[in-house]
């Protein structure tokens, strides 16, 4: 008899599931037009200037940040600009389609398949936060604005990270993220269908432990052959709605500070529309970790002058400090509307502010999660994920008359390692145990 030892690190994700009931198509009307940013038929920028010139400067500043309060006296729902797509929907609270992870998608080097991954998670995307606002909910993960793809260069594996990118090519990860921000953004001349976010501006591939106060030196070589090229292709190109600045200084000044990627680059030569995020706590680091501002009213003024319109963070945040420093002359409130103006352009051009039946994307079905074509695409990216490099004595694939298998390995029955990180959760989740417990005929004997 001959035995086959298989050690299983990574296994193919399979999720199944019956189809949700559809959402209804009227879900929150937007009330009837009191103001002028409420008429849907009037110009984006005539919209936005009304909205944001009703505010005051302690409203403008609440809108800063990523958990965005309501502003009662105007109809203005509370908003949570922080959600997550990596690869499917995620955290969202409802099962959802998970696709594979990141760098496994990028091994299958096809950007049409991406494209197709990207417009079917956009799909659920949209149906998740209908059903969230149907509910009455607007928290975090229930909203609109994704802040994926990760498009970091990936070159050393002992950046824990690399798994969240496509890899070390800056080509190939172009050529994908920009598959993704076009399966996400949507083809509609007025509206969004939800939007992307092009992650970490820049130089940010690791070290992770020292994030928060390294300072990346490099030539301007590597600068534009290796770092930029993939941003430039989402943003210029692709035209991403949404941009993260780094955790990490860039020739001694913060990412989301900085002359040379922020102005000069970001800003001045690609002309960038859209709206930009700090990460996390990334506008603490100026004061705290940096150390290249004094104080909280410093950095935020810094940070907003270099057009970093969202600080994301803990409450009240650094942003909060803004208040002081207009007071103090470090920014001007004109200089806030700058940010504020961007962001509301994103949340009209979502179709927060209109008639959900004048929003076809509000249309999506809750079906269309975790449905069969879903889940048919996300196992044919995982089996097309998978590189065989070694297959000695024609191992592969294994015989059906075995008498045994011995299935070696931690991971071989583990659920949440299939899972990656930044992921959503299926209703079923099958492991590479199991699989092969289903797969193989009732005279093979599997060994755990």
């Amino acid at each position: 008899m001959k035995t086959f030892s298989l050690l299983v690190g990574l296994g193919l994700l399979t999720a199944t599931s019956t189809l949700h009931p559809a959402a209804p198509t009227t879900v929150v009307a937007a009330p009837k037009a009191t103001y002028p940013f409420q008429n849907p038929d009037l110009p984006l920028d005539q919209r936005v200037n009304d909205l944001v010139g009703r505010l005051t400067l302690a409203e403008k500043v609440s809108q800063m940040l990523n958990a965005s309060p309501a502003i009662d006296r105007l109809g203005i729902p509370a908003y949570n600009w922080w959600n997550e797509a990596l690869h499917g929907v995620a955290r969202t609270g409802l099962k959802t389609t998970v696709f594979p992870q990141a760098i496994g998608m990028a091994a299958t080097f096809d950007k049409d398949a991406m494209l197709t991954m990207a417009t079917m998670t956009s799909d659920e995307a949209r149906a998740v936060h209908q059903e969230y606002v149907r509910r009455g909910e607007r928290g975090i993960y229930q909203g609109l604005t994704f802040w994926t793809p990760n498009i970091n260069i990936f070159r050393d594996p002992r950046w824990g990270r690399g798994q969240e990118t496509y890899g070390e090519d800056p080509y190939l990860t172009g050529q994908l993220g920009s598959a993704l921000v076009k399966g996400f953004q949507g083809d509609d001349p007025k509206y969004l269908k939800i939007t992307a976010c092009a992650k970490h501006f820049a130089v940010h591939s690791g070290p992770e432990s020292s994030r928060h106060e390294f300072n990346a030196q490099i030539s301007d070589y590597d600068l534009w052959d290796t770092y930029l090229p993939a941003f430039r292709d989402l943003i210029v190109d692709a035209k991403v709605a949404g941009v993260m600045c780094a955790y990490n200084a860039y020739a001694g000044q913060p990412c989301c500070g900085s002359d040379v990627l922020m102005t000069d680059i970001l800003y001045k030569k690609w002309q960038f529309k859209g709206y930009v995020t700090s990460d996390c706590g990334g506008i603490d680091d100026f004061w705290q970790h940096h150390k290249t501002d004094p104080d909280a009213a410093t950095a935020a003024a810094n940070a907003v002058l270099h057009g970093t319109d969202i600080e994301c963070g803990g409450q009240p945040g650094t942003y909060s400090s803004l208040l002081e420093s207009v007071q103090k002359k470090l920014i001007s409130e004109q200089q806030l509307d700058v940010s504020v103006k961007r962001l509301y352009k994103i949340r009209f051009q979502l179709g927060m502010f209109d008639p959900v039946e004048r929003v076809k994307y509000a249309q999506i079905p809750l079906s269309v999660v975790e449905s069969a074509p879903h889940q048919a695409h996300a196992l044919k990216m995982a089996r097309e994920s998978v590189v065989l490099l070694k297959n000695e004595q024609n191992t592969l694939p294994l015989r059906k008359d075995l008498k045994k298998i011995v299935v070696l390995g931690p991971n071989a029955n583990n659920e949440s390692v299939q899972l990656g990180n930044y992921n959503g959760f299926p209703t079923n989740i099958v492991t590479p145990l199991e699989g092969i417990r289903t797969k193989v005929g009732a005279g093979t004997e599997v060994v755990y």
